[in-house]
């Protein structure tokens, strides 16, 4: 399980050290960084998949997704006696993202490159991020003794089964080691690090609209996992009948829609979705059913996954659902079998949650001079965390 979450000069989150539990809870108003924090998990998810610097490029690229503040705040500033003013950076530019659990730590830093000085090669690549920094370490906290593999630039050097550090080795600059080196004979812990991060499951707002891909009938496989846009929800309603807890499902539905069920029929080698409702003389299909109805079940099918993920992140699980049926969803998410951090400004259910599930730990994200910090975490207050020197 991940304990601590850190991000450095993503955005709004200029310094921030998350501490999490088994079942975290991210709320805050509007534009205190919710948002940004659910991007800088996916981009730290990425770069299992050695995608992060192309996820970047989406973004903008490294300076448009760069903390736009000073890097320090003055007293003068912080008393109200002097306005906030942009000062001469006197480090160097770097994105950083890591985080850490009981068995395993990541930390990377991403960097512009040195431009090239010589006039017979030319690019137009100046601003493409390079990894600075990349380390993977025993424990919870990043200590020298600890590294299992640790990169500098293109050089990583990773230990062998005695301990000792091996030879080095050179990858791309714009490449991670997690994906260059994960390999069981030279470092397995990178190997399971990387498997780890590709199992992060990220679930963003649903589409209900007429043309939904949850709307349309398609030809269904067995579906342990749901799709990002839940095109095929009813494949993976009827895996969770046949592979999974049939019984959690069943309680899922009547807990939001009592004395109401869901089936999956097969119809000319297409799946298709019958939401049964007490009182109707027929069932409905999956075109007829309302947005928040739609969007109930495909939560349904993400948090009951017969193969869940090492975590699992939701973001406004809330949207387009009434206000009656957040504590079923809140019933729901607790007993998902997966870590799961779930992005939320809804206060109904954020309170449900706590109310569930006493256990989860719930953190308030608030702005402070145009950065993202956590509400009553003083200094003394932040998990353990160590970014690795470039």
């Amino acid at each position: 399980m991940l304990t601590t979450l850190a991000v450095e000069n993503y955005r709004s989150l200029r310094d921030l050290v998350l501490p999490l539990s088994r079942l975290t809870v991210v709320t805050g108003v509007n534009g205190t960084g919710k948002s940004n924090l659910y991007r800088a998990l996916r981009l730290l998810a990425d770069a299992g998949r050695n995608g992060a610097v192309a996820a970047l490029a989406r973004e903008g690229g490294l300076p448009s997704t760069l903390w736009a503040g000073p890097e320090s705040v003055g007293r003068a500033v912080r008393e109200g006696r002097a306005p906030v003013q942009g000062t001469v950076r006197t480090k160097a530019v770097g994105l950083r993202l890591g985080f850490s659990g009981d068995e395993f730590g990541y930390a990377l830093d991403f960097g512009l490159p040195v431009p090239s000085s010589d006039p017979l090669r030319p690019t137009l690549f100046n601003l493409d991020p390079e990894f600075k920094r990349e380390c993977l370490w025993r424990g919870p906290v990043l200590r020298p003794a600890a590294l299992l593999a640790d990169r500098a630039g293109p050089a990583v050097r990773v230990r062998d089964d005695s301990g000792a550090w091996a030879g080095s080795s050179r990858i791309g600059l714009t490449d991670s080691m997690l994906s260059e080196l994960a390999d069981p004979r030279a470092c397995p812990e990178l190997l399971v690090v990387r498997e780890r991060l590709r199992s992060w499951r990220f679930y963003d707002q649903f589409r209900t609209d007429a043309d939904a891909p949850a709307r349309q009938d398609r030809i269904g496989t067995r579906t342990p996992v749901l799709d990002h846009d839940g095109g095929d929800l009813a494949a993976a309603l009827r895996t969770i009948q046949e592979f999974g807890d049939d019984e959690a499902l069943a309680e899922a539905v009547s807990d939001a829609f009592p004395r109401s069920r869901v089936e999956v029929e097969a119809v000319d080698g297409l799946l298709r979705l019958r939401f049964h409702q007490h009182g109707l003389l027929r069932p409905l299909g999956a075109a007829e059913l309302s947005d928040g109805t739609l969007r109930y079940l495909l939560w349904v099918a993400a948090l009951l996954s017969p193969r869940p993920p090492e975590l699992l992140v939701l973001n406004e699980p809330e949207t387009s659902l009434h206000p009656d049926l957040l504590p079923a969803l809140a019933a729901l998410i607790a007993k998902a079998r997966a870590q799961l951090i779930v992005v939320s400004h809804a206060r109904p259910l954020v309170h449900a949650l706590s109310a569930i599930a006493p256990e989860a730990a719930v953190l308030e994200l608030e702005k402070e001079f145009g950065a993202t910090v956590l509400a009553g975490q003083g200094r003394l207050d932040r998990p353990a965390w160590h970014w690795p020197k470039r």
